[in-house]
């Protein structure tokens, strides 16, 4: 259970992070086709997790967790996408990217264990 809380804490604090490059990119850069993606997908992760603690079975569980997983992929896509065309700055790119990846790898962790 305590992955699940440092899951929780961590996907909830990349979710504000998304927000606030959604809110620069609307407001700074004009940009509206890839901060909806990013919005999207950036903030389904933690609530997709968080969902998951609530599941009514382990199957449930396992489930929701995949879609967590899914959308970090498309997140991590997106972030690269955006320090490609330039968009952010690769340090900040890399700040997000380094945030999803370790996020990615405690879902992977999780779901394995779940799955044995």
């Amino acid at each position: 259970m305590a992955q699940n809380s440092i899951l929780l804490e961590k996907s909830l604090h990349f979710a504000a992070r998304i927000v606030k490059l959604y809110q620069y990119l609307t407001k700074q850069k004009r940009e509206t086709v890839i901060s909806k993606q990013i919005i999207r997908s950036g903030t389904s992760i933690g609530a997709n997790a968080n969902e998951a603690v609530y599941g009514i079975s382990k199957a449930d569980f396992i489930a929701k967790l995949q879609i967590s997983l899914k959308e970090t992929a498309e997140t991590e896509y997106w972030l690269r996408l955006l320090v490609l065309s330039e968009y952010i700055t690769e340090t900040e790119g890399n700040s997000l990217i380094a945030d999803c990846v370790e996020i990615k790898r405690i879902l992977v962790a999780t779901l394995n264990t779940a799955k044995k």
